[in-house]
């Protein structure tokens, strides 16, 4: 005890260390690089934290780790109390000349993505009104009527997209415009850390000073008050002043808990506009646009494939292309049916082989060819029968690369030389057979696998 008493410096530099080997890195140079060790008082040590909010927080989050850290370094029971750095030496820091990350920024729409604009930006019907809107606002920003928009949605519709875009057309038509484009996360961290640093006033000016705010993703403030708080003022001063104002959210302001409700109703005083998953159309128009943008040269029925498979999200569609260029070079590999496949099984988690039974391959061929599924499954020996049996035994094969005698069992019991005979009968007939070609390519459509 007397040791730690005269060394208190060391004595807190081992709880440091015994600290980072438990929490993250990101936690102790947030929390504990901070903290000065001052004394050894009543058997407890004092430890200097720069204000309330940053007491608070270490007792509400690493209290316990404070605890067994100490416990852990040192045999004796030793407790822990903060003291609060005085006023005095914080005027003293204000006044010392430092670099600062919270020094006010003439300038912060560096972090624009350039490639998000409005003319690569693939329009359809499930999100056109959100383009022609956020065009608007790029155009003229801080009009009223459409101030905050509000672009929302699910997970990789181009709501950032369209975020971007209307940054980098204001600055097209404005150089001068100062842009913050920024997360919610970023913006939460920020403000913690000029709690953490008593530099509240600097965090203020670099948000209220914008030109046009870009906040990504509001929904990641429910439940933080404090920064709730905060941004109520900023957006306050931001429109009062004319500034206009961009949030991307995942669903309509009106239905998001955990948001105060004067902030929702600040959201609501202006556009909210939504953007849904693409249509068919759509996707195959943004398959073909990311291939050409990255020299692919695709028939047009794989993408009509991927288009059919991958449906809810942009930014897998565009990752598949990716993903096929990757592994074709990487592998050195053409792009094939196999690879095509292979890809789009990884993108939809394996599903494809489960969307596609037997039993829906035999009621499309039945759709079709107008004959009874208990008939192709039956043992009828009847020529339209017969050719309805075999056309379902080389699909299963074809599509999903069921065994012979699978094939056999369920097709009535059939040996697995049967099923054979029935793939080479209908290999040979689509080859010269024109009705024959088109009720197999028909199926295949139906069941999503045109491009085979």
């Amino acid at each position: 005890m007397d040791n730690i008493k005269e060394d208190v410096v060391g004595a807190w530099n081992q709880v440091h260390r015994c600290l980072e080997k438990k929490l993250p890195g990101h936690a102790i140079h947030a929390w504990f690089e901070p903290i000065i060790p001052v004394g050894f008082r009543n058997g407890s040590f004092v430890l200097e934290v720069p204000n309330q909010f940053f007491l608070e927080w270490i007792e509400s989050h690493y209290k316990d780790d404070i605890i067994k850290a100490l416990e852990k370094t040192y045999s004796d029971k030793i407790q822990y109390k903060f003291l609060i750095t005085k006023e005095k030496k914080k005027k003293v820091e204000r006044t010392a000349p430092q670099t600062s990350a919270f020094e006010p920024k003439a300038k912060r729409f560096n972090n624009l993505n350039l490639k998000y604009t409005f003319e690569n930006f693939i329009v359809g019907s499930n999100n056109e009104f959100a383009k022609t809107a956020s065009e608007s606002v790029a155009n003229n920003p801080g009009e009223q009527n459409f101030n905050p928009l509000i672009i929302y949605g699910g997970v990789g519709l181009g709501k950032t997209h369209l975020m971007h875009a209307i940054g980098n057309r204001a600055l097209e038509n404005n150089r001068d415009l100062n842009i913050v484009n920024i997360t919610s996360e970023q913006f939460t961290l920020d403000f913690v850390n000029s709690l953490r640093k008593n530099k509240t006033i600097e965090f203020a000016q670099n948000y209220r000073s914008s030109d046009i705010l870009l906040i990504d993703d509001i929904q990641f403030f429910r439940g933080k008050e404090q920064t709730q708080e905060q941004f109520f003022h900023t957006f306050n001063v931001l429109h009062q002043s004319g500034k206009q104002i961009v949030l991307t959210a995942d669903k309509f302001p009106g239905e998001m808990k955990g948001l105060q409700t004067r902030l929702l109703s600040r959201f609501q005083s202006g556009l909210s506009v939504d953007v849904q998953p693409p249509n068919f159309e759509v996707r195959v128009a943004i398959l073909l646009e990311k291939a050409e943008q990255n020299g692919l040269s695709l028939d047009y029925s794989i993408i009509e494939f991927i288009a059919q498979h991958i449906k809810n999200n942009v930014r897998e569609l565009e990752g598949t292309i990716i993903r096929l260029l990757a592994k074709s070079s990487l592998l050195n590999v053409e792009i094939n049916n196999r690879l095509v496949t292979e890809v789009v099984k990884e993108r939809v988690g394996g599903r494809i082989g489960n969307q596609v039974s037997i039993e829906n391959i035999v009621k499309k061929v039945s759709e079709v060819s107008h004959i009874k599924e208990n008939d192709i499954v039956g043992k009828s020996r009847k020529m339209e029968i017969t050719e309805a049996r075999q056309v379902s035994m080389y699909l299963c094969r074809d599509i999903m690369g069921t065994s012979l005698n699978n094939i056999g069992m369920f097709f009535g019991g059939r040996d697995h030389t049967t099923v054979i005979h029935a793939l080479k009968t209908v290999n040979e007939k689509k080859s010269n057979n024109v009705r024959m070609k088109k009720m197999i390519t028909s199926i295949r459509k139906e069941l999503g696998f045109s491009f085979l």
